[in-house]
């Protein structure tokens, strides 16, 4: 069994939509996955309007493949793994394996946002001055 601490956050506006989205996503997390324990937090806003809301979630895993799965499709902020201490690595090299994957994609997905949002208000300016 692997037990893992992680934090999953969702940032965007306005505050409802960020609450309605972190509960959706624990709430498909506790149908697939096994989940010890959890909390939720407020979202609390940040720059320029955004908001940002998080959860903390225990959970365990029968294999290394099905924490993998889990990173890959909940793309958590953090993981901390609590048990085992030791695989056939010291249980920190993992852990920083995954939070460097996960830092990764977290800033590449930030990148297709920010584009994604920039191109949004470029197609609004050009629809205004038509």
């Amino acid at each position: 069994m692997i037990k893992i601490r992680a934090i999953i956050e969702v940032l965007g506006k306005p505050k409802e939509f960020v609450e309605k989205v972190i509960k959706e996503m624990v709430g498909k997390i506790k149908e697939e996955k096994k989940i010890l324990k959890y909390q939720v937090f407020e979202a609390e806003e940040k720059k320029d309007g955004v908001f940002s809301s998080f959860a903390e979630i225990e959970l365990e895993f029968d294999n290394f493949d099905g924490l993998s799965l889990f990173c890959f499709q909940f793309m958590p902020s953090s993981i901390e793994i609590l048990e085992p201490d030791k695989f056939n690595s010291d249980s920190k090299e993992i852990e920083n394996f995954l939070n460097d994957i996960l830092g990764r994609l977290h800033h590449n997905e930030m990148v297709v946002k920010k584009l994604g949002i920039e191109n949004q208000q470029l197609k609004k300016q050009l629809d205004e001055k038509q």
